[in-house]
């Protein structure tokens, strides 16, 4: 699948997350600054790719940015702030870890607060139309991926190797048996259908 480039420049950083919705866990963002004329074809959705073929990707992503950075906001701050306010920082704090400050932002979905004086530009499915947000999502995907496969060694009775800490059958009758852990977000409703933030 071909993505555009870019929308603005070659200081165009683009911006996406994962585990917003989860039960348990952080919520990570990435942002990706590509180097000029760099065209990897088979980026696409991280959620589109097998695993093997996003570590590939996440691979030469990083050896061909620019420039990148990836965050985690941890669940205790999530729980504190609420998911939106930690996505956001989550977010804000990719952009500022950036070692070369970008003078625009493609982000992923239809919602974003401003960073600093550096203008937007939200894309509703942007992972899967430009290449800087699909190698955001790549690494926000597999950074977070890794973090709660490191969990689950220590919390191994709720399937986070599996699952990544999201609400499935399995998670949420462990949640039930063996209580909640303090990875978990206790300002989620664990066992009703989330509602999910449409960012």
């Amino acid at each position: 699948m071909r993505l555009h480039l870019s929308l603005f420049d070659s200081l165009e950083a683009g911006l996406d997350e994962a585990g917003r919705g989860s039960l348990a866990g952080p919520v990570t963002a990435a942002a990706v600054i590509f180097r000029p004329g760099t065209n990897l074809p088979e980026l696409n959705d991280s959620k589109k790719l097998t695993k093997n073929k996003r570590e590939i990707l996440k691979n030469e992503i990083e050896k061909k940015a620019l420039a990148f950075s990836v965050v985690s906001i941890d669940s205790k701050t999530i729980d504190r702030i609420n998911i939106l306010k930690a996505t956001m920082k989550a977010m804000h704090d990719a952009i500022k870890s950036l070692k070369i400050k970008p003078n625009h932002l493609l982000i992923d979905g239809n919602y974003f607060t401003r960073y600093e004086d550096i203008p937007h530009k939200c894309i509703i499915k942007g992972d899967s139309k430009y290449q800087n947000i699909a190698a955001a999502s790549i690494l926000a995907k597999t950074y977070r991926d890794k973090l709660m496969i490191n969990l689950d060694s220590k919390f191994d009775k709720y399937g986070w190797k599996k699952n990544k800490g999201y609400g499935t059958l399995e998670h949420k009758n462990a949640i039930k048996i063996y209580g909640t852990s303090e990875h978990h977000r206790k300002s989620f409703r664990l066992f009703n259908k989330q509602l999910v933030l449409n960012l």
